[in-house]
């Protein structure tokens, strides 16, 4: 699957001629993969990046910014598929926990519940301001705090919200700590 990344990176849009740049495409790349790093994965980093990642997304309170861009993710735009990341509805088959706003009474138990139900080792991932941060809402009466006062996170992915290309890169990096974490158990 790596070869086949790295060639579809190398190749650019396609044409009825071939391999080649089509003329109405902008030259630049839309997902901002730099090939130099590519090229200089080692074989355990590319083994990690061919391993298929399921995420489970966790809505705690945010305001579905978030969620407008995770969507984004699945469009043939973006096509996180061909990374092999998809999304699953059950949190027992999640590899990674996705959890987006600041964590509010009533969402917290449930927080709770579902990282429970997730196998170990599980990656935790809080995207956006509202999870990383607990902004803008942390002065309301319904709202606790940012994700990791109750959780451990792993990775943060701020902004507000942030963009698919920063949650790709993202969830990319995840298919290597999780690549860490199951060979340190």
């Amino acid at each position: 699957m790596f070869k086949l990344l790295k060639m579809w990176l190398q190749a650019g849009s396609l044409t009825h001629e071939g391999f080649e740049t089509s003329p109405n495409q902008p030259t630049t790349n839309a997902h901002h993969f730099d090939m130099g790093r590519l090229n200089l994965l080692a074989g355990a980093d590319a083994q990690a990046l061919g391993r298929s990642l399921l995420i489970r997304h966790l809505d705690v309170g945010s305001n579905n910014a978030e969620e407008a861009e995770l969507l984004a993710l699945l469009s043939p735009y973006y096509d996180i598929g061909r990374f092999g990341i998809d999304f699953t509805a059950s949190p027992r088959h999640a590899d990674v926990l996705a959890v987006t706003g600041p964590v509010t009474r009533h969402l917290k138990i449930a927080m709770e519940r579902t990282i429970a139900a997730a196998p170990h080792p599980c990656i935790i991932v809080a995207i956006g301001d509202g999870a990383c941060y607990g902004t803008p809402y942390h002065n309301t009466y319904a709202c606790l705090g940012k994700v990791d006062d109750f959780i451990p996170v792993d990775l943060y992915i701020p902004g507000d919200p942030p963009s698919p290309q920063a949650i790709l890169e993202g969830l990319l990096s995840c298919k290597m700590l999780l690549s860490q974490k199951l060979s340190a158990v």
